[in-house]
């Protein structure tokens, strides 16, 4: 019974979007390390994005590009042609639309689909997700990887878990024994800190939040301890809104876990430029 009534949720996500973009009017940047940046500034420039042979070398979204080049002395920067992003995203979504009309845009490059009352026409789930990588391969020049499951929050989660140009599906038979072996940090919204603190209470896997109390979590990380419970448990209800339907966000804000402490002035500034440019793209689409 359950599984007649489960919705099929789909999560597509464009893989290292910014800087796949500019490889399709370069594609010699395809085979070397690259990266978008927003400044010629070494000193002041962050790294925006990066293909997937910039990697392997460490180099990470919002770090400065001093600390890229360093790690990967041969990146090639490219500065960024938002312009074009906009155009892709909207042939992305206009893709998904194919198949649903309730697609939501949840970022430039990702998108949550309810494809439950589609399947009769296109397939299951998984088919679909399938049929969106293809046609977005051969017809626009990207990948994406997509998460299939019967929430967001999953869908979400299974579009990380293999990438690029993957579908996994996170049913309600597999779903604990894909994530719960991943670390509490793998659960969406859990950064560092939050990790740190589940750690501390022998919470280390999305298993181990699965196997206490609700309660043990809301007095870990206050409500939004029960939030992370409930997303673990399968226990996702949000729907997934249709194109153009627009809800005005009551806050916009950004934040990052940087793989080390940020100290002084002027790295301080470096982080905030990264966070500022995403929060600013994010206003100015509102």
């Amino acid at each position: 019974m359950a599984g007649q009534m489960d919705r099929v949720i789909l999560h597509c996500d464009a893989n290292n979007f910014f800087a796949s973009v500019e490889s399709l009017a370069r594609p010699e940047l395809k085979t070397v390390p690259m990266a978008v940046s927003n400044s010629d500034d070494r000193r002041h420039g962050v790294i925006l994005a990066k293909n997937d042979l910039a990697k392997p070398f460490g180099v990470k979204t919002g770090e400065s590009v001093l600390e890229a080049l360093k790690k990967c002395p041969g990146l090639t920067l490219v500065k960024p042609h938002r312009a074009q992003y906009g155009e892709y995203s909207r042939k992305l979504n206009a893709l998904y639309q194919r198949y649903t009309d309730r697609v939501e845009a949840a970022s430039i490059d990702e998108s949550f689909l309810d494809v439950t009352d589609c399947q009769a026409l296109f397939g299951s789930g998984e088919e679909i997700a399938n049929a969106l990588r293809k046609s977005a391969r051969e017809e626009l020049g990207l990948t994406i990887s997509v998460g299939v499951s019967f929430n967001k929050t999953f869908a979400k989660l299974g579009s990380d878990y293999k990438k690029p140009d993957a579908t996994t599906v996170l049913s309600r038979e597999n779903f604990r024994q894909i994530l719960y072996p991943l670390p509490a940090g793998a659960m969406l919204g859990v950064g560092g800190a939050a990790e740190a603190s589940l750690n501390r209470i022998g919470i280390h896997t999305m298993g181990d939040i699965a196997a206490v109390p609700r309660e043990t979590l809301v007095a870990c990380l206050g409500k939004f301890g029960g939030a992370v419970w409930d997303g673990v448990m399968g226990l996702d209800r949000e729907r997934v809104k249709r194109m153009g339907e627009y809800e005005p966000p009551k806050s916009i804000g950004n934040g990052e876990t940087f793989p080390r402490d940020i100290r002084g002035r002027e790295e301080i500034e470096v982080a905030l430029m990264a966070l500022t440019d995403s929060v600013a793209q994010r206003l100015r689409a509102h």
